[in-house]
């Protein structure tokens, strides 16, 4: 008895940018070889949580929102040093982080960019210039509520996180480009 996988379409980005993007990107940066084009590597979220030394309950609850919008379980994340100004003891709990890579990554960019930035209050753009000079994007969000899959009724603490993009060029023009070309609202 055989079973047959039911395969899953492609995201949504991932099309977009095979059918639109490489072209776009192949025509505008004058290169032939597909393979040197710029790309998404990894997305990596995380929610620093300098509350949970004193109430536990805030890191296990940022960390069920965190596995509710990435859609895979969070890396809890410890201290590595100690800081006596903070009551902060190297191995404390302080924080929830994820990778995601592939399938995921789309299509958390692509719920990033169409619908939790556009939730945002008095929402201009992200900023352009928030790259690190290897081609990387990183940005910050105040609050966890942008995202649908979070539920206002049982959010007892609003938590913010910072988002990285991570690709496969050292260039921020290029990878400015390629966000862009994603649909990433960049401030003007």
């Amino acid at each position: 008895m055989t079973t047959t996988a039911t395969r899953l379409p492609p995201p949504r980005l991932k099309q977009l940018y095979d059918q639109e993007i490489v072209p776009a990107l192949s025509k505008k940066l004058g290169r032939k070889n597909i393979l040197s084009l710029p790309r998404l590597e990894k997305i990596v979220i995380n929610m620093g949580v300098g509350k949970a030394l004193q109430d536990k309950e805030r890191l296990k609850q940022a960390v069920e929102h965190l596995a509710l919008i990435a859609g895979q379980r969070p890396q809890i994340t410890k201290a590595r040093k100690s800081i006596s100004s903070f009551r902060l003891r190297a191995g404390y709990e302080i924080g929830c982080r994820v990778t995601l890579r592939g399938r995921r990554m789309y299509e958390f960019l692509d719920r990033l960019i169409n619908v939790a930035l556009p939730r945002i209050r008095d929402f201009r753009g992200v900023n352009p210039k928030s790259f690190d000079g290897h081609g990387n994007y990183s940005l910050g969000v105040s609050e966890q509520l942008i995202f649908p899959e979070v539920d206002p009724d049982t959010v007892n603490f609003t938590q913010g996180m910072d988002i990285t993009i991570v690709t496969t060029t050292n260039s921020d023009e290029e990878a400015r480009e390629l966000l862009r070309l994603f649909g990433m609202p960049f401030r003007s």
